[in-house]
């Protein structure tokens, strides 16, 4: 017996793949613009699709707010200064995030039923919008009651380091605003200030013993920036009791972590493999929080999600 069910639907001009776990209850429909999950969702006890991401599964523009989901971030991410830096002393131009959100990926065929692959390569991006051949691999995979997410870079430049920064930046819906929690593990953090987008220079050390996030949620639209200094046990839990909805996120492995929300029914929750812009812009080799590629070589980096659902709710 097939477990799992993939699907191609097309809506308007866009092209989307619909990944189902038949036995555990599990979707996920990703976009191949920007390679984006526009839907994750659980089966409640009537057999009703219950979605996890902000707008789940809608695609048009919202009426106010943000409109995305869950953007792929890369080769940078957040911002760099004025939409443009020096890399190596080659310009780099580019907006929010950084170009991968506006490309159409290429799906790659895979051996497992269970995943999406993803691909984008140097064909896929001008020199101005980064400079270096170097190719992503994105993969979402259902295994069992969780979701993992990997991102996998190649490096083929055969002298040169390369640079990059990247993530994710899931929205998770809530029933509002003030209905969402957010619980992280205790260890220490280090908070890095983002005035007007880009860093201050400016941190803050906060040795937390575990709990709720301990951040005012009416700043959240300012971001709180965080690094994992020494969080050992790295499972944070958001969780809407109004519907049910909890979402464990497994960050083992991830160095930043960005919380983020324009005061709509969502907060983000974003793994980061990198940090913003300074005000004083550093070349783009030397970011903090950069990662690097040896020349030839690989870098593998992933998270995971569980997506759990009340059912004393439905």
């Amino acid at each position: 017996m097939k477990l799992f069910a993939h699907r191609e639907d097309k809506r308007g001009d866009r092209l989307f793949d619909i990944l189902t776990d038949e036995e555990n209850g599990l979707r996920l429909i990703v976009s191949r613009l920007g390679a984006e999950l526009i839907s994750v969702a659980r089966r409640n006890n009537a057999g009703e699709w219950i979605g996890f991401l902000n707008r789940d599964n809608e695609i048009g523009p919202p009426a106010k707010g943000w409109a995305n989901h869950a953007t792929v971030m890369g080769y940078y991410l957040h911002r760099i200064k004025n939409e443009r830096t020096l890399y190596r002393g080659q310009e780099i131009r580019g907006g929010t995030h950084s170009f991968l959100r506006g490309k159409i990926w290429h799906r790659v065929e895979s051996d497992r039923e269970n995943e999406l692959t993803y691909r984008i390569t140097p064909k896929d991006f001008s020199p101005t919008e980064y400079p270096l051949k170097v190719s992503l691999d994105l993969t979402y995979r259902i295994e069992g009651p969780r979701i993992s997410v990997s991102f996998k870079f190649r490096n083929d430049e055969p002298e040169l380091t390369a640079h990059v920064g990247f993530g994710l930046h899931p929205g998770f819906a809530s029933t509002s605003f003030d209905s969402f929690r957010f619980q992280m593990p205790a260890g220490l953090y280090r908070r890095h200030f983002s005035p007007e987008n880009y860093l201050s220079g400016e941190t803050e050390d906060i040795r937390f013993e575990g709990g709720e996030m301990p951040f005012a949620r009416e700043k959240l639209q300012g971001s709180y920036i965080l690094e994992l200094v020494d969080v050992p046990d790295r499972v944070f839990a958001y969780t809407d009791p109004p519907s049910g909805r909890t979402v464990v996120i497994d960050l083992t492995g991830v160095p930043y972590l960005t919380l983020w929300s324009d005061g709509g029914p969502f907060l983000c929750v974003e793994p980061c493999w990198g940090l913003t812009d300074h005000h004083e812009q550093r070349a783009f080799e030397n970011k903090e929080g950069i990662q690097e590629i040896p020349p030839g070589q690989k870098l593998s980096a992933q998270f995971s999600l569980e997506l759990r659902l009340e059912t004393s709710n439905h």
